[in-house]
């Protein structure tokens, strides 16, 4: 509702200035060049759902419709990480780290401390579901002071996380085909080559851009599919390896002690025990970008309830399912070498053809192809509402762009292809060296877990946490502990090279990456984000105190800004104002 001021409605009082606010911008923060303000408006929330007016009191005004339903939130987290092809591409790390035991030890453990960040994220989710994701959160869990600081640093480990886990998934859709093409020609007709990988790729990429252009309600009847047909495919493929394996002249199921007690150590490292723990890597691959269903919390009904919900039942699954499935591969791997040496480099597609044969390794390859393809739309509708998002913040250059909407399909195709391209420009790496792009790859969880922990240790350490719908009580300061905890224990794992000897083919390059991604955010903070970025803005304007049927006769009201911690979040031509 617009101010009018013949009426007097949407005029008068505001909430107080904000005096500290007011410091940071005469100590010189200015606008940027690159940085177009985007206007607040004001709104009536006597009409507006409870979803949209809790998003008006955190400062936003509502875009999207909200399509998504249970089934289809659900589905949604549940194909971010895409658990059976995941697990697909990602058992070569416990093969090599320790076998077996390996892959069905570190699961479990590795699992359970992934599942404490995914509730430690529902909880804050559940408190401020807003496309900013964890990003967002900061206004509301650091200092005031620190928020631009902090958020800016979150929100650039979020997004450039996301778009690397996007690259890594389009990479492996493309291997995952290319491995079922030769495993058709038993291995030998064909041999796929990286110009091949990085072809399919691109246009595997493009095809989910263009869906991603689709309506909300489209992309909702495309992703509520995907879980009925994940869960089948699971099952199937399950009951079919035991069955087979089992009744396989001269490859038997593994006996339980190897299985569950044997370290069979293919990486080179001492001792067994510490090359035993990257086994640590096929779980915290497989369950990461825990936030992604609150990127499209502004596209759900009751956001506050089934986005935190959504995730902590799709990653309970992911956890308890994942496991299952490992422990079947396990049983049925064969001679754990042999499987290793495979020419397309895809051990549980080896899996498939020496258990199930040519014809069903093919259908089993196919459908983990499928599945990845849906959590790499899933993950391009995610890291599209993330720049948006951020853009309605004013924290991208040219934010004027990336915010719009289109008008016949009320979506941001601007951010859809920004993130699609920055996907396809990546993976164009894979023509030059496989090495230097798996390294991009492996910054995935890094950066995405960090950008999570960051709000968690906020909300412990500075106590502003008010908490929603959906809560860990008296259990939330342990599991956010342990997910801190565990965050930093993995972080060591992941920087370290799983092979040796040690070459330039074989280094984890991730920890140059690292340094990288924090020498942009701070230099390009220092730089350009501080003369213009001020943390999560407001939007919205909220109308209030207005009383009778009619405007214009002499009734009051006033203007409020956000919830509680939004005078960090005034527009710049507010500021400019004062």
């Amino acid at each position: 509702m617009a101010p009018d001021p013949e009426s007097g409605v949407g005029t008068g009082h505001t909430a107080p200035i904000n005096t500290d606010a007011s410091r940071r911008k005469s100590s010189g923060r200015r606008k940027s060049s690159a940085v177009v303000d985007i206007p607040t408006e004001h709104i009536d929330t006597s009409n507006l759902s409870d979803a949209d007016k809790r998003l008006a009191e955190m400062g936003y005004v509502q875009v999207y419709k909200r399509e998504f339903s249970w089934l289809s939130c659900i589905s949604f987290a549940l194909s971010i990480s895409g658990l059976f092809a995941s697990v697909s591409t990602t058992f070569v790390y416990p093969l090599e780290a320790g076998g077996a035991s390996s892959a069905v030890w570190c699961w479990l453990l590795s699992g359970f401390g992934c599942y404490c960040i995914a509730l430690s994220v529902a909880e804050l989710v559940s408190a401020y579901p807003t496309s900013g994701g964890l990003y967002f959160t900061c206004k509301y869990l650091a200092p005031e002071k620190w928020v631009p600081e902090i958020s800016w640093l979150t929100g650039w480990l979020n997004l450039l996380g996301q778009i690397a886990g996007a690259a890594s998934t389009e990479y492996g859709c493309a291997q995952l085909l290319l491995a079922a093409v030769s495993m058709n020609s038993d291995f030998k007709g064909y041999v796929p080559t990286d110009r091949q990988t990085v072809g399919v790729m691109a246009a595997s990429t493009m095809f989910h851009g263009v869906l991603n252009s689709l309506n909300t309600a489209a992309l909702e009847k495309i992703t509520k599919t995907y879980v009925i047909f994940h869960i089948a495919v699971l099952l199937a493929c399950m009951i079919t390896l035991l069955a087979c394996c089992n009744n396989k002249a001269g490859q038997g199921l593994h006996t339980s002690k190897y299985v569950w007690t044997e370290v069979e150590n293919n990486s080179g490292w001492k001792p067994n025990g510490w090359s035993w723990l990257f086994g640590f890597l096929s779980a915290s691959w497989t369950m990461t970008d825990y936030d992604a269903t609150a990127h499209i919390a502004e596209e759900i009904k009751d956001p506050a309830i089934k986005a935190p919900w959504s995730i902590a039942l799709a990653l309970g699954f992911t956890w308890i399912g994942g496991w299952l499935y490992t422990i079947v591969l396990a049983y049925t791997v064969g001679n754990v070498a042999d499987t290793l040496d495979n020419v397309v480099e895809q051990p549980v597609a080896q899996i498939f053809y020496q258990v199930i044969g040519r014809q069903g390794g093919v259908f089993f390859t196919v459908c983990a192809y499928i599945v990845l393809n849906f959590t790499a739309m899933t993950a391009i509708q995610a890291g599209s509402r993330t720049i948006w998002a951020y853009a309605r913040d004013e924290m991208l250059p040219l934010s004027r762009i990336w915010y719009k909407t289109n008008k016949t399909t009320n979506t941001p195709l601007w951010s859809v292809w920004l993130f699609t391209v920055c996907c396809i420009l990546i993976n164009l790496i894979g023509l030059g060296s496989y090495t230097a792009i798996a390294a991009i790859f492996n910054l995935t969880a890094i950066a995405l877990d960090w950008s999570y922990v960051i709000p968690i240790i906020c909300k412990l350490a500075y106590g502003k946490f008010e908490r929603g719908p959906f809560h860990l009580g008296w259990a939330s300061v342990w599991i956010n502990a342990w997910a801190i905890v565990w965050t930093f224990f993995v972080t060591i794992i992941y920087v370290q090279p799983t092979i040796l000897p040690v070459t330039a083919q074989n280094m984890n390059y991730v920890c140059v990456l690292i340094v990288a991604v924090g020498l942009f955010a701070v230099i390009y903070w220092y730089a350009a984000g501080r003369k213009y970025y001020i943390g999560p803005r407001v939007r919205t304007q909220i109308v209030v105190g207005v009383e009778g049927e009619d405007v214009g006769k002499g009734l009051t009201g006033g203007v409020l800004g956000g919830d509680k911690g939004s005078q960090n979040g005034s527009s710049s031509d507010e500021k400019d104002k004062l």
